[in-house]
C-alpha cells in the first residue's frame, strides 16, 4: 500500500513512486531483469497453460517489498494477453466484498490480490472454494430464512502476493500451483534496471554512475530507480544534467545515503545501540524511542537491512550490535564486545 514517507531507502510504496514506477515497470518477462530463476519458471507455467488452452495456475509470489511482485503480476497478465484486475487483502474485509470481485471477473482474467496475508477469515474461507472449485457461495436473507445460493465463477488466476509468507495458513498456501520467493537483486542487476530507467526517463548514465546508485540500493528494484530520479534532480540543478560517479556520490550524500546504503535511520539506531545501550542487548521499543521513530518503522525498514549487513543480530534478549557496527561509525569496539564475535564478519 502506498504511503507518504521522506525517507529514500524505505522499500514500501511512497505516493510519489507510482506514476515513475508505472513507467518503469518491463512489460514481459524478457525484459524483466533478476530473479532468473522464478522468471524462468513461471515462463514455463504460463506456457504450458497456453499450449493447453487453459488458465494457468494460481501463482504466490513472496518476498521483501520492492522486489517486482506487482510487476510480475501485470507482466503476467501481459503474458496471456488477459484484464488484470487489482485488489489488497486490507481492502478486502468481508466476504462480500470478495464475491462482488470474483463474481465480476471475465473468463482466463488474472485477479492480482496483494498483501494477501492481511485479508479477513471470513473472505480467506471464500477464496479456498472460488480458487479450487470457481465457485462462491452467496448467503441471501438473514436469521434462519437465509439461503445458501451457489454461484458459478469464471475460471481466473489469483496472483497473491505477500511479504509475510509465514503468515499464511496451510490451506491457501496449497491452493497455489506455483510459488516464486523473491530474492534481493544483486548489483549486476541493479545496475542494468538503473540504465534501463534511466533511458525511460531521458537519463544519460554511464555505467560507473550506474554503479554508485546501485551499490546503495539495498539490492531493491524500487530503491535504486528512486535514488536515480534524486540523482537525475539533482544533476540537473548542480551539474548541467550531466551525471558523473562523483555527481551520483554527492546527490546521495546530500540524502544522507552513504557508500553501503545506510541512511540517517540506520545510522541513528546503530549510534544507540553503540554508544547509548552499550553494544546492547536492547528491546526494540527502547531502541525505537531512543531514535524517535515508531517501532513498526525501525522493525520493518531498518532492521532487516542492518541484519543481513551484519550491523547487527537480534537475540532473545533484544538488538545486539556487531564489531562492524562499531568501525562503520568510526568507534573502537570494545574488548567485551570483541570478545563475543570473530573477526570474519567483515
Amino acid at each position: 500500500m502506498a504511503k507518504l514517507s521522506d525517507d529514500p531507502l524505505d522499500p514500501n510504496a511512497h505516493v510519489d513512486d507510482q506514476a515513475a514506477e508505472g513507467a518503469l515497470r518491463p512489460p514481459s518477462l524478457a525484459e524483466f531483469r533478476g530473479q532468473p530463476r522464478v522468471s524462468e519458471q513461471l515462463g514455463l507455467v504460463l506456457a504450458a497453460a497456453q499450449h493447453r488452452g487453459a488458465v494457468p495456475d494460481h501463482v504466490l509470489l513472496s518476498g521483501p517489498p520492492g522486489l517486482g511482485k506487482t510487476t510480475l503480476a501485470m507482466i503476467i497478465a501481459n503474458e496471456l494477453g488477459t484484464p488484470l484486475r487489482i485488489s489488497s487483502g486490507p481492502a478486502i474485509q468481508h466476504a462480500g466484498d470478495l464475491a462482488a470481485i470474483l463474481s465480476g471477473l471475465a473468463e482466463g482474467e488474472v485477479f492480482f490480490l496483494d498483501e494477501i496475508h492481511r485479508m479477513s477469515r471470513p473472505a480467506e474461507e471464500m477464496l479456498y472454494l472460488a480458487m479450487e472449485d470457481f465457485r462462491v457461495d452467496v448467503i441471501v436473507g438473514k436469521g434462519p430464512g437465509a439461503t445458501e445460493i451457489p454461484l458459478e465463477i469464471p475460471r481466473f488466476t489469483l496472483v497473491g502476493a505477500t511479504t509475510r509468507a509465514g503468515l499464511l495458513p496451510g490451506p491457501l498456501r496449497d491452493r497455489f500451483g506455483f510459488t516464486g520467493q523473491l530474492d534481493y537483486y544483486d548489483a549486476a542487476d541493479l545496475v542494468g534496471i538503473v540504465s534501463r530507467s534511466a533511458a525511460l526517463l531521458g537519463v544519460r548514465i554511464d555505467t560507473a554512475s550506474a554503479e554508485v546508485i546501485a551499490g546503495r540500493s539495498r539490492g531493491t528494484p524500487r530503491i535504486a530507480n528512486r535514488l536515480l530520479r534524486r540523482v537525475r534532480d539533482y544533476a540537473l540543478v548542480k551539474a548541467s544534467g550531466r551525471i558523473t560517479p562523483q555527481v551520483a556520490a554527492a546527490a546521495l550524500e546530500l540524502y544522507e545515503v552513504d557508500e553501503l546504503g545506510l541512511d540517517r535511520l540506520d545510522r541513528a539506531v546503530l549510534e544507540a545501540v553503540c554508544s547509548r545501550f552499550g553494544g546492547g542487548p536492547v528491546g526494540l521499543s527502547t531502541l525505537a524511542m531512543s531514535v524517535g521513530e515508531e517501532t513498526e518503522t525501525v522493525e520493518e525498514v531498518a532492521e532487516p537491512y542492518l541484519i543481513r549487513q551484519g550491523f547487527l543480530m537480534r537475540t532473545p534478549r533484544g538488538r545486539v550490535a556487531t564489531p562492524r557496527a562499531y568501525r562503520h561509525l568510526g568507534l573502537s569496539v570494545p574488548a567485551a564486545r570483541a570478545d563475543l564475535f570473530s573477526d570474519s564478519d567483515d
